[in-house]
Protein backbone atom coordinates (compact mmCIF):
# COMPACT_ATOMS: atom_id res chain seq x y z
CA UNK A 1 0.00 0.00 0.00
CA UNK A 2 2.82 2.37 0.91
CA UNK A 3 4.34 1.80 -2.52
CA UNK A 4 1.19 3.13 -4.18
CA UNK A 5 0.98 6.09 -1.81
CA UNK A 6 4.60 6.92 -2.55
CA UNK A 7 3.87 6.77 -6.30
CA UNK A 8 0.83 9.05 -5.93
CA UNK A 9 2.79 11.52 -3.83
CA UNK A 10 5.59 11.57 -6.40
CA UNK A 11 3.09 12.13 -9.19
CA UNK A 12 1.48 15.05 -7.30
CA UNK A 13 4.86 16.66 -6.69
CA UNK A 14 5.76 16.29 -10.34
CA UNK A 15 2.47 17.91 -11.37
CA UNK A 16 3.13 20.78 -8.97
CA UNK A 17 6.61 21.28 -10.38
CA UNK A 18 5.22 21.32 -13.93
CA UNK A 19 2.63 23.89 -12.87
CA UNK A 20 5.40 26.04 -11.41
CA UNK A 21 7.40 25.78 -14.63
CA UNK A 22 4.32 26.77 -16.65
CA UNK A 23 3.74 29.83 -14.46
CA UNK A 24 7.39 30.87 -14.80
CA UNK A 25 7.28 30.44 -18.58
CA UNK A 26 4.05 32.45 -18.74
CA UNK A 27 5.65 35.30 -16.79
CA UNK A 28 8.67 35.24 -19.13
CA UNK A 29 6.45 35.27 -22.21
CA UNK A 30 4.41 38.20 -20.88
CA UNK A 31 7.60 40.12 -20.06
CA UNK A 32 8.98 39.48 -23.55
CA UNK A 33 5.67 40.53 -25.13
CA UNK A 34 5.67 43.77 -23.10
CA UNK A 35 9.28 44.47 -24.03
CA UNK A 36 8.60 43.84 -27.72
CA UNK A 37 5.55 46.11 -27.67
CA UNK A 38 7.31 48.94 -25.82
CA UNK A 39 10.50 48.81 -27.93
CA UNK A 40 10.97 51.87 -30.20
CA UNK A 41 10.11 51.37 -33.84
CA UNK A 42 12.87 53.74 -34.99
CA UNK A 43 16.34 54.48 -33.66
CA UNK A 44 18.41 57.54 -34.50
CA UNK A 45 21.99 56.49 -35.18
CA UNK A 46 24.63 59.23 -35.22
CA UNK A 47 27.37 58.16 -37.62
CA UNK A 48 30.66 60.11 -37.70
CA UNK A 49 31.20 61.79 -41.09
CA UNK A 50 34.59 60.18 -41.69
CA UNK A 51 34.43 56.39 -41.37
CA UNK A 52 37.65 55.60 -43.25
CA UNK A 53 39.41 54.64 -40.02
CA UNK A 54 36.39 52.80 -38.62
CA UNK A 55 34.28 53.61 -35.59
CA UNK A 56 33.02 51.51 -32.71
CA UNK A 57 30.47 53.06 -30.39
CA UNK A 58 27.13 52.52 -28.68
CA UNK A 59 24.10 53.26 -30.84
CA UNK A 60 23.15 56.06 -28.43
CA UNK A 61 26.55 57.81 -28.63
CA UNK A 62 26.62 61.07 -30.59
CA UNK A 63 29.78 62.05 -32.46
CA UNK A 64 31.01 65.61 -31.69
CA UNK A 65 30.93 66.47 -35.39
CA UNK A 66 27.19 65.77 -35.42
CA UNK A 67 26.70 68.02 -32.40
CA UNK A 68 28.63 70.75 -34.19
CA UNK A 69 26.66 70.34 -37.41
CA UNK A 70 23.32 70.45 -35.59
CA UNK A 71 24.17 73.55 -33.55
CA UNK A 72 25.54 75.44 -36.54
CA UNK A 73 22.58 74.57 -38.78
CA UNK A 74 19.96 75.66 -36.23
CA UNK A 75 21.84 78.82 -35.24
CA UNK A 76 22.39 79.77 -38.87
CA UNK A 77 18.70 79.30 -39.65
CA UNK A 78 17.74 81.47 -36.67
CA UNK A 79 19.93 84.27 -38.00
CA UNK A 80 18.89 84.06 -41.62
CA UNK A 81 16.80 87.18 -42.23
CA UNK A 82 16.34 87.50 -46.01
CA UNK A 83 14.41 90.80 -46.07
CA UNK A 84 13.14 92.08 -42.72
CA UNK A 85 14.41 90.95 -39.30
CA UNK A 86 11.24 92.22 -37.64
CA UNK A 87 9.31 89.52 -39.49
CA UNK A 88 11.97 86.94 -40.34
CA UNK A 89 13.53 86.55 -36.89
CA UNK A 90 10.28 85.82 -35.06
CA UNK A 91 9.16 83.46 -37.82
CA UNK A 92 12.45 81.57 -37.52
CA UNK A 93 12.07 81.21 -33.75
CA UNK A 94 8.58 79.79 -34.10
CA UNK A 95 9.51 77.51 -37.00
CA UNK A 96 12.50 76.07 -35.12
CA UNK A 97 10.63 75.54 -31.84
CA UNK A 98 11.08 71.70 -31.93
CA UNK A 99 14.86 72.26 -31.96
CA UNK A 100 14.91 74.71 -29.02
CA UNK A 101 14.51 74.10 -25.31
CA UNK A 102 11.58 76.02 -23.77
CA UNK A 103 14.04 78.22 -21.86
CA UNK A 104 15.94 79.02 -25.06
CA UNK A 105 12.79 79.90 -26.98
CA UNK A 106 11.70 82.23 -24.18
CA UNK A 107 15.14 83.86 -24.15
CA UNK A 108 15.11 84.35 -27.92
CA UNK A 109 11.61 85.85 -27.87
CA UNK A 110 12.68 88.29 -25.14
CA UNK A 111 15.73 89.21 -27.21
CA UNK A 112 13.55 89.68 -30.26
CA UNK A 113 11.19 92.00 -28.40
CA UNK A 114 14.05 94.10 -26.99
CA UNK A 115 15.65 94.47 -30.40
CA UNK A 116 12.31 95.22 -32.06
CA UNK A 117 11.56 97.97 -29.59
CA UNK A 118 15.07 99.33 -30.07
CA UNK A 119 14.54 99.54 -33.83
CA UNK A 120 17.33 97.03 -34.57
CA UNK A 121 15.24 94.69 -36.72
CA UNK A 122 13.05 96.76 -39.01
CA UNK A 123 14.06 96.25 -42.65
CA UNK A 124 17.30 94.57 -41.53
CA UNK A 125 18.63 91.60 -43.47
CA UNK A 126 21.17 89.32 -41.82
CA UNK A 127 23.20 86.23 -42.56
CA UNK A 128 26.01 84.44 -40.77
CA UNK A 129 28.81 82.21 -42.00
CA UNK A 130 31.60 80.16 -40.50
CA UNK A 131 35.05 81.73 -40.74
CA UNK A 132 37.35 79.75 -43.02
CA UNK A 133 39.85 77.72 -41.03
CA UNK A 134 37.86 77.94 -37.81
CA UNK A 135 35.67 74.87 -38.16
CA UNK A 136 35.37 71.88 -35.88
CA UNK A 137 38.92 70.69 -36.51
CA UNK A 138 40.60 74.04 -35.78
CA UNK A 139 40.31 74.10 -31.99
CA UNK A 140 40.32 77.16 -29.72
CA UNK A 141 43.54 78.41 -28.17
CA UNK A 142 43.48 78.73 -24.39
CA UNK A 143 46.00 81.48 -23.66
CA UNK A 144 46.28 80.47 -19.99
CA UNK A 145 47.40 76.93 -20.75
CA UNK A 146 48.67 77.57 -24.30
CA UNK A 147 46.69 74.52 -25.37
CA UNK A 148 44.07 74.01 -28.08
CA UNK A 149 40.62 73.17 -26.76
CA UNK A 150 38.01 71.35 -28.86
CA UNK A 151 35.17 73.22 -30.52
CA UNK A 152 32.77 70.71 -28.95
CA UNK A 153 33.21 70.39 -25.20
CA UNK A 154 31.58 67.27 -23.75
CA UNK A 155 29.89 67.94 -20.41
CA UNK A 156 28.10 64.58 -20.24
CA UNK A 157 26.47 62.09 -22.61
CA UNK A 158 23.50 64.50 -22.76
CA UNK A 159 25.07 67.97 -22.74
CA UNK A 160 27.70 69.80 -24.78
CA UNK A 161 29.10 73.29 -25.38
CA UNK A 162 29.80 74.18 -29.01
CA UNK A 163 31.92 77.23 -29.85
CA UNK A 164 31.68 78.98 -33.22
CA UNK A 165 33.66 81.85 -34.73
CA UNK A 166 31.26 83.45 -37.19
CA UNK A 167 30.94 86.35 -39.59
CA UNK A 168 27.75 88.38 -39.10
CA UNK A 169 26.70 90.55 -42.05
CA UNK A 170 23.77 92.93 -41.80
CA UNK A 171 22.11 95.09 -44.44
CA UNK A 172 19.64 97.93 -44.18
CA UNK A 173 17.52 98.50 -47.28
CA UNK A 174 20.08 96.59 -49.31
CA UNK A 175 23.09 98.54 -48.04
CA UNK A 176 25.75 96.79 -45.96
CA UNK A 177 25.85 98.39 -42.51
CA UNK A 178 27.67 95.88 -40.37
CA UNK A 179 30.21 93.10 -40.40
CA UNK A 180 31.22 91.58 -37.09
CA UNK A 181 33.22 88.53 -36.10
CA UNK A 182 31.77 86.96 -32.99
CA UNK A 183 32.58 83.90 -30.91
CA UNK A 184 29.39 82.13 -29.84
CA UNK A 185 29.48 79.45 -27.12
CA UNK A 186 26.22 77.54 -27.49
CA UNK A 187 24.69 74.93 -25.22
CA UNK A 188 23.28 71.75 -26.78
CA UNK A 189 21.34 69.08 -24.91
CA UNK A 190 20.00 65.68 -25.84
CA UNK A 191 16.23 65.42 -26.13
CA UNK A 192 14.25 62.55 -27.67
CA UNK A 193 10.84 63.95 -26.74
CA UNK A 194 9.43 64.24 -30.27
CA UNK A 195 11.33 62.32 -32.97
CA UNK A 196 8.63 63.08 -35.54
CA UNK A 197 9.35 66.82 -35.37
CA UNK A 198 12.99 66.60 -34.28
CA UNK A 199 14.80 63.60 -35.79
CA UNK A 200 18.16 64.89 -34.48
CA UNK A 201 17.22 64.11 -30.89
CA UNK A 202 19.06 67.32 -29.91
CA UNK A 203 18.01 70.79 -28.82
CA UNK A 204 19.72 74.14 -28.74
CA UNK A 205 19.80 75.58 -25.22
CA UNK A 206 20.97 79.05 -26.29
CA UNK A 207 24.19 80.60 -24.98
CA UNK A 208 26.47 78.75 -22.58
CA UNK A 209 28.14 82.10 -21.80
CA UNK A 210 28.21 85.63 -23.17
CA UNK A 211 29.17 85.89 -26.88
CA UNK A 212 32.53 87.54 -27.49
CA UNK A 213 33.07 90.05 -30.28
CA UNK A 214 36.45 89.41 -31.90
CA UNK A 215 36.49 92.19 -34.49
CA UNK A 216 33.99 94.62 -35.93
CA UNK A 217 33.93 96.81 -39.00
CA UNK A 218 31.52 99.01 -40.94
CA UNK A 219 30.43 100.80 -37.86
CA UNK A 220 26.72 101.42 -37.63
CA UNK A 221 24.81 100.13 -34.62
CA UNK A 222 27.27 97.35 -33.77
CA UNK A 223 26.25 95.15 -30.87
Amino acid sequence: MSKYLYALTGRDKHIQSLRFVIVVLLVIILAMAWGWKSAPKDLTIHIPPDTRTGSTRLWSDIDPSNIYSFAFYIFQQLNNWPTNGEVDYKRNINTLTPFLTPQCKSQLLNEYEERRQGGELRERARNIAEIDGRGINSGIKNYETNQLEPRVKILSDKAWIVTFDLYIDEYYKGEAVKRAIVRYPLSVVKSDTNPEENPWGLKLNCYASQPLKLTSTMGANDE
